[in-house]
């Protein structure tokens, strides 16, 4: 392995809702471990095999929260709700069996209008699976040119928001489920905070390791709903490749892409890879990303991470095995974690490439990863304590890094993403109906009121009165209103102060 001070500066892309053999199991990529035609999920007696091309975008989202979950890895029909199931292992077979039928009735991000269920044609759309060099030529020519990962899982069995918190602080704080309106006030205007009382911005700080963030488009980043993280920490995606021309001294960089049209539940418009979004969109923020690094004088000292922070409901080959809990003192509290889960087993495996100078061109990694191998990665590197136990027996990328010189022929461009096919039509929903009491709009509603209280000043007064406005807000009409009215304020306070003030800068 390469001494780990040749890396100064790591990056970090995490993208939506894609399993591995989605994005790779077609790419010809030999060595990686992936799904064939012969992999099936049946209906009764309508079987649905593993194929290729996938679409561009699906109709409906299929589902990923942590009940999705267990039913799509252990079997049509497996539910884990009775008392006497809660907070004990799960001893369920793990067959991958269950993604067509859990598909075929997922209604977890359906709105209201326009079609909740696919069709019985489209069932069979969640088991197929990208002609990767074809339709995603930026991912593949990345994952060729450098390090593809086929063991990396996310971090639990469910959805975004906690797999997230997985990468940020090694530890979801015993979420499982996606924000709820019932428990998201314990954390809507201070910000989520960790069990450990730390996240990796807290460890970096402390290590005097300057960081920064990035988000794709105009906005707040999901990042922002941690304690400790704000408006100050991060800048527009578009000065990304400019910012890197100058001096730079910040050794940890994480960007996130543009998620597209939450509100109305139709993902369009974004960046984000997201089902319901079509993927050249992500493919050009990869492009954009990996561009910039490989372009600028850091490049030589750089390492970055594209990852993909949950499967998204699509089929996936191989089955998650055990893991590490945290051990953090989260609460076990179904509220937020519905499944009465204990964190000992992975998610399921998602797309992870790796890239840097240091690695040989085309190296196939079987090393089991998850999310908590960021920050694990990030403590090896620089020396400072781990979070949680999840992270502190997590592997490392570093010894991917093999290369005593970097090498030379590594691509200075990569191709251009591949066309965008006609999408499904979506249908939103409608402004006057009701907020939902879960998911995505919860966790972006907390976020905005966090940063609405930040530019605000953060006087009691001025947090009660965001507290007032944030319990007045009743339909998706309403959070449209104030996501517009914060982000008024954000581009107001971003222009007094264009600059990112990410923490201290790294020493050189």
């Amino acid at each position: 392995m390469a001494p780990p001070a040749q890396v100064d500066h790591v990056f970090v892309l995490m993208l939506e809702n894609h399993s591995f053999d989605n994005i790779f199991a077609f790419s010809g990529i030999d060595g990686i471990q992936v799904a064939d035609p012969s992999d099936v999920n049946k209906i009764g007696d309508q079987a649905y095999p593993v194929g290729s091309p996938a679409p561009d975008a699906m109709p409906t989202d299929p589902g990923h929260e942590f009940a999705d979950v267990l039913e799509q890895l252990c079997g049509p029909g497996v539910t884990r709700t009775t008392p006497q199931e809660l907070w004990t292992a799960y001893n369920q077979p793990i067959v991958n069996s269950g993604f067509a039928a859990n598909y075929a009735v997922s209604t977890t991000e359906a709105p209201r209008v326009g079609p909740d269920l696919p069709t019985p044609a489209e069932i069979g759309d969640v088991m197929l699976c990208f002609d990767t060099q074809t339709q995603l030529p930026v991912i593949h020519a990345l994952a060729t040119n450098f390090a593809i990962c086929d063991a990396w899982h996310s971090s639990l069995p469910g959805p975004t928001w906690p797999n997230r918190f997985f990468v940020h602080g090694a530890s979801s704080g015993g979420w499982t489920d996606s924000p709820g309106a019932l428990r998201i006030g314990d954390w809507d205007i201070g910000g989520f905070g960790y069990p450990s009382k730390a996240s990796i911005y807290d460890r970096l700080t402390a290590a005097n390791v300057g960081w920064r963030i990035y988000s794709d488009g105009f906005g707040i980043p999901q990042v922002a709903a941690l304690k400790g993280v704000n408006l100050a920490h991060s800048g527009d995606f578009a000065t990304f490749a400019s910012d890197l021309q100058g001096p730079y001294p910040y050794g940890y960089t994480f960007i996130e892409p543009n998620y597209g049209d939450i509100i109305y539940n139709t993902y369009k418009g974004g960046s984000s890879q997201h089902p319901m979004d079509s993927m050249p969109a992500g493919e050009a923020l990869i492009k954009k990303v990996y561009e910039g690094i490989r372009n600028s004088p850091l490049w030589e000292r750089s390492l970055l991470i594209v990852v993909y922070d949950e499967h998204g409901g699509f089929y996936d080959s191989v089955p998650p095995g055990p893991a590490t809990p945290p051990g953090d003192g989260a609460p076990e509290d179904t509220s937020i974690n519905s499944g009465g889960f204990l964190f000992d087993w992975y998610g399921v495996r998602v797309p992870a490439v790796v890239v840097s100078p240091l690695i040989e061109k085309g190296k196939v990694d079987h090393t089991l990863y998850d999310h908590a191998s960021v920050p694990a990665t990030l403590e090896a590197l620089w020396k400072f304590p781990y979070l949680t136990q999840r992270d502190r027996t997590a592997n490392t990328v570093l010894p991917l890094l093999t290369l005593s010189t970097p090498r030379t022929d590594c691509p200075p461009t990569l191709p251009d993403p591949a066309p965008a096919t006609a999408a499904p039509a979506a249908v939103p929903a409608s402004p006057s109906d009701p907020l939902p009491d879960t998911g995505n709009v919860q966790g972006l509603l907390a976020t905005l009121a966090k940063t609405d209280l930040e530019v605000s000043g953060g006087t009691p007064a001025e947090a009660a009165a965001i507290q007032a406005r944030v319990a007045a807000i009743k339909t998706r009409g309403d959070l449209q209103a104030y996501q517009q009215e914060v982000n008024a304020k954000v581009q107001q306070a971003r222009a007094a102060n264009p600059g990112p003030n990410p923490g201290p800068a790294s020493p050189q």
